[in-house]
């Protein structure tokens, strides 16, 4: 009887492993989708800063010759529309001047593309999180059903390796010599940092709008690429622990 219970446990906790490292796996894609992110929203900043540029000095005879020397289809559309400002452009698409319309309409549509991108990296990072906390759910069901009854998983002696502790006080090894309840609460704190991320990639996403400030713009950006709910070092504890 004993054997079999014994075997029943063993099953468990390779089980919880095996969710473990399908958890990690969606860190690492929320990671990739957030440096995604990072570059759109820095995409859309730099696309609303030019919407932003005061038109071009058209009396300098230089100028004159630059523009004319160097006259893409792109310069072409700024002139006719009379080198205006280019959110004066924006604000007149709906108007019948047509050069306005088409020139206003292509300095837009950066910036619309980069804010649906955003919105679709919140749509795929929400689902993300969402099976992120199906994992922990799975996990922390499974150690319920083993009524505190699961051992260490290494059958070695903890002595044999040393113990770290990261920045939230949690007792970690190197090695496989660790409790899967201390596993559990990795888990529990990893996904409540990235699930602050998530909400707070989702907000600044929220208020991203034409009227945005440039020093509103910058904090996003910074604060976007810090990830300040993030702690690494727990992060790297976790992928040591992975066999």
């Amino acid at each position: 009887m004993g054997s079999i219970e014994n075997k029943s446990i063993s099953d468990m906790r390779e089980n919880i492993l095996c969710i473990f490292k399908d958890f990690m796996t969606g860190i690492t894609k929320i990671d990739e989708l957030g440096t995604a992110g990072s570059r759109l929203l820095i995409g859309f900043q730099q696309a609303l800063e030019y919407l932003r540029r005061p038109p071009i000095e058209g009396t300098s005879e230089l100028i004159d010759n630059i523009i004319k020397a160097n006259e893409t289809q792109r310069v072409k559309m700024y002139i006719e529309a009379g080198c205006r400002n280019s959110l004066h452009g924006v604000q007149n698409v709906n108007k019948t001047d047509n050069n306005n319309f088409h020139y206003g309409k292509y300095v837009h549509m950066e910036v619309n593309s980069c804010k649906l991108g955003l919105l679709d990296h919140n749509s795929k990072a929400k689902v993300i999180v969402e099976e992120l906390e199906g994992l922990l759910d799975d996990v922390t069901n499974s150690l319920q059903r083993t009524d505190g009854n699961l051992l260490l998983i290494s059958e070695k002696d903890s002595d044999d390796h040393p113990i770290h502790k990261d920045t939230e006080g949690l007792a970690l090894s190197d090695s496989q010599n660790f409790d899967v309840t201390q596993l559990a609460a990795l888990m529990s704190i990893i996904y409540s940092m990235v699930k602050q991320d998530y909400l707070m990639q989702e907000k600044i996403v929220s208020a991203l709008n034409l009227k945005s400030s440039s020093g509103e713009l910058e904090s996003y950006c910074l604060l976007w690429s810090l990830r300040p709910f993030i702690n690494d070092d727990i992060i790297h504890q976790a992928w040591r622990l992975i066999p």
